[in-house]
């Protein structure tokens, strides 16, 4: 069974920086691509960035050029590099990794931006 635990979300400042993990583990299979979400109180749950096994990625345009979707293959991590945060990213951060045909899900992690 595979299993993805999100981490290093928390506090932070306006115009500050924090860098998601996910990593993958129980699984054998090659990992197609990895996605981070996020969800805002009474919000719908919304993809914030994606990366495909080749580096390909696609981002949202309100995180465009202020986050960065990287992965490690050889570890099944893959991160998400946050910087000039804002209030309005205040959420919780899931991420989740298409393998074969199903799609997993980590639990989320809180990100908070205020001052």
């Amino acid at each position: 069974q595979v299993q993805l635990v999100e981490s290093g979300g928390g506090l932070v400042q306006p115009g500050g920086s924090l860098r998601l993990s996910c990593a993958a583990s129980g699984g054998n299979s090659t990992i197609k691509s990895v996605g981070w979400h996020r969800q805002a109180p009474g919000k719908q749950r919304e993809l914030v960035a994606r990366i495909t096994s080749v580096g390909s990625t696609y981002y949202q345009d309100s995180v465009k050029g202020r986050f960065t979707i990287s992965r490690d293959n050889a570890k099944n991590t893959a991160d998400l590099q946050m910087n000039s945060l804002k209030p309005e990213d205040t959420a919780v951060y899931y991420c989740d990794a298409v393998i074969g045909l199903w799609t997993y899900w980590g639990q989320g992690t809180q990100v908070t931006v205020s001052s």
